[in-house]
């Protein structure tokens, strides 16, 4: 099944934004590592709702936007040795990791 991000005011998510600096030419590797590290482990954490990645033009940022149902279910994940492996693979890829929760205060379309 597929899920997709729902951004949403209204909704009560956790809304993650992590930020990662990386080598240009490690940009591919490391989309390709949060991209498995998803597959094999997030999506299968209780409240994981989505994640979504995205590729800076310059090759020097990734940006993962994921939502989960609550921060408690975040801050779960967070604690969970199987996604720590993960978050330690990607942080020794990235020169900065710089993640954030969020709330959805607005949304506006075109």
């Amino acid at each position: 099944m597929t899920v997709t991000a729902q951004i949403d005011s209204t909704r009560p998510v956790a809304t993650l934004i992590n930020v990662f600096t990386v080598p240009p030419d490690r940009q591919a590797e490391l989309l390709a590592l949060l991209a498995r590290a998803t597959e094999e482990t997030m999506r299968h954490r209780p409240g994981f709702v989505c994640a979504n990645f995205h590729a800076s033009h310059d090759g020097e940022r990734v940006i993962n936007y994921a939502q989960w149902e609550s921060e408690g279910h975040y801050r779960a994940m967070l604690a969970d040795p199987e996604a720590r492996v993960h978050m330690d693979q990607a942080a020794a890829i990235a020169t900065d990791v710089q993640p954030r929760l969020f709330h959805v205060r607005s949304t506006h379309g075109g």
